[in-house]
């Protein structure tokens, strides 16, 4: 197979795969997953049931897939945050930013019944390596610089920010978010005045790649 048709064959179907996962997710989001049927989703996706069982076989796959590939999406910006060549400080200052982030929104748009489905697997177990291995490689970084507390180590730092981060789904607004951010970092031992000085460089540098 040629290349060129191979690459475009591959493109449809992830286009048609987003477009299915898509129109799962925003219907089991406005009626519940329990009362969605294949025949629905095949429906507001634009194609044929048979089409659709080509590349799923029931409601639950599709709302995991839909689920895994946003999480991958939030693993990727949190890894890329964490590898920037930036000093350490500043960088586990961008990823908690980021992280509380993601935590809010997902509070905002989080349901129970969805929740339920999504939430298990290895593939969740795997997400929250990922995400504990960019924050205790950051804080042990920052911790060799001395801008953290080292009375604990790497991976208990990084389990309690990332646990005081999550609060952040309970936020009224991105204000809150930003607070409840610096009492994370403050529980980290990490200076008020180090912490201004990389959030307003991660702003400065945000604003010059846009």
């Amino acid at each position: 197979m040629p290349k060129l048709w191979k690459e475009s064959i591959d493109e449809h179907r992830r286009s048609v795969r987003d477009a299915i996962t898509e129109a799962a997710w925003r219907l089991a989001e406005e009626h519940g997953p329990l009362s969605l049927t294949m025949s629905q989703v095949a429906g507001a996706a634009g194609i044929g049931r048979a089409t659709l069982y080509k590349y799923f076989t029931d409601i639950e796959s599709i709302l995991v897939a839909h689920h895994a590939r946003h999480v991958e999406d939030h693993l990727r910006t949190l890894e890329d945050l964490g590898a920037e060549a930036q000093p350490p400080g500043a960088r586990l200052v961008a990823v908690a930013d980021a992280y509380a982030s993601i935590c809010f929104h997902r509070g905002r748009h989080s349901y129970a019944d969805i929740s339920a489905l999504v939430h298990r697997g290895p593939e969740v177990a795997e997400a929250e390596r990922r995400i504990h291995s960019v924050f205790a490689g950051l804080i042990a970084d920052a911790a060799a610089e001395g801008l953290v507390r080292t009375d604990l180590g790497p991976d208990e730092l990084a389990a309690y920010c990332r646990f005081a981060l999550e609060a952040s789904s309970q936020a009224k607004d991105l204000d809150e978010v930003a607070r409840l951010t610096r009492v994370a970092l403050d529980g980290l031992g990490y200076p008020s005045q180090a912490q201004d000085a990389h959030q307003r460089a991660a702003i400065r540098n945000h604003h010059q790649s846009h």
